[in-house]
């Protein structure tokens, strides 16, 4: 288990949370292998029935570490990120995000995969992979425009765009808002427990249900996005965006 990640129990309810701060919960290699871990453990766990996966109160994830991402860039479809999408795909227990500050890259195209979604109105969604000369991932392509429309899609997608949560809930990307980030932490867990109420063979049974018609087409389209996702970071004008963003930071 990575110690960025912070895993706790909370009678049915299993909360995650990426607790790496001072990096504004960049995700490295060994941050999504715990990921995928614990999620396939509370898959196959009787006892847990909901899953919370959250940043705290300051920040959901800055996205890929892009230090760490080019000391060890994806070179196969069983690349560490690549096995948490897997994962949460499998998962057929309600997964609740709570969005605090900024949701970047992956931490916006996880969204339309959780159930709920529950924000902050200085929540920020941004998913910039062109401009590091990258493609979308997690089935972006497919679900956020089915989720808020072609064109917003397009913003994030295309454009660059960055909303605010105010936005995100007003096209349907998060189902809940809230001014505070504790207040939304703990409506979170609040909705988790009221889940974890109802009968969980029916719960399961139902989200299978509901992500039958295009599960097909979601894995269809991670893996299309995943290949070529390898083959952008093999392009020059990558690379190049990729270690300037790197060389600005530091």
């Amino acid at each position: 288990m990575s110690e960025y990640i912070q895993v706790e129990r909370h009678q049915h309810c299993l909360a995650i949370t990426l607790n790496r701060p001072d990096k504004y919960n960049a995700l490295t290699n060994a941050m999504y292998d715990s990921l995928s871990e614990t999620l396939r453990a509370a898959g196959t766990d009787e006892d847990v029935r909901v899953i919370v996966i959250t940043g705290g109160v300051d920040c959901f994830t800055a996205g890929n570490d892009l230090v760490d991402f080019l000391q060890s860039p994806p070179a196969d479809l069983e690349a560490p990120a690549f096995r948490f999408m897997a994962a949460v795909v499998a998962l057929d227990k309600p997964l609740i995000a709570a969005v605090c500050g900024a949701a970047i890259g992956i931490g916006t195209t996880l969204l339309p995969h959780c159930d709920l979604v529950m924000a902050t109105r200085n929540s920020r969604f941004a998913t910039p992979f062109v401009k590091l000369g990258l493609c979308q991932e997690f089935a972006a392509s497919l679900l956020l425009p089915q989720r808020i429309g072609h064109g917003h899609a397009a913003r994030l997608l295309l454009g660059g765009e960055t909303i605010d949560g105010e936005q995100a809930h007003a096209l349907g990307l998060c189902t809940h808002l809230f001014d505070e980030g504790k207040e939304c932490l703990a409506f979170a867990m609040d909705y988790a427990a009221r889940l974890a109420q109802a009968s969980p063979a029916a719960t399961q049974v139902s989200k299978r249900l509901m992500k039958a018609p295009q599960l097909q087409s979601t894995l269809a389209m991670i893996r299309e996005e995943n290949l070529n996702f390898i083959a952008r970071l093999q392009s020059p004008e990558c690379r190049e965006a990729l270690e300037s963003f790197v060389q600005r930071k530091r």
